[in-house]
């Protein structure tokens, strides 16, 4: 496998909002990071959810796993995995708990 670099950028990140990424809902969802943007050791999986009628993106089988049990719960209408976080939320949540935080850009 292919070691894939996991650098993130101001350019990369203004690159997947172009694209989209982390936005949608139903089958029109588009999860930030897919399985070709992860160098990963472990098992991961591309799987139709028959609730969103897409393929999710599951980077683990602890992913895979909770995926199964939400198709199952009736509340559950939309499953959106790898949704991006804000930026600056975090941001502010680690600075508040003396976490260091990974700084790109502003945040």
């Amino acid at each position: 496998m292919t070691k894939r670099k996991n650098d993130w950028t101001e350019k990369k990140i203004e690159k997947y909002i172009k694209e989209g990424r982390g936005e949608g809902e139903f089958n029109n969802y588009k999860p930030w990071l897919t399985i070709q943007n992860i160098s990963s050791t472990g098992n991961s999986s591309r799987l139709k959810g028959w609730k969103t009628n897409r393929r999710h993106e599951l980077l683990s089988d602890l992913e895979r796993n909770y995926f199964f049990i939400m198709e199952w719960i009736e509340d559950i209408i939309d499953i959106r995995e790898q949704f991006p976080l804000n930026r600056e939320a975090t941001y502010n949540i680690a600075k508040e708990k003396g976490i260091r935080h990974k700084k790109i850009g502003k945040f």
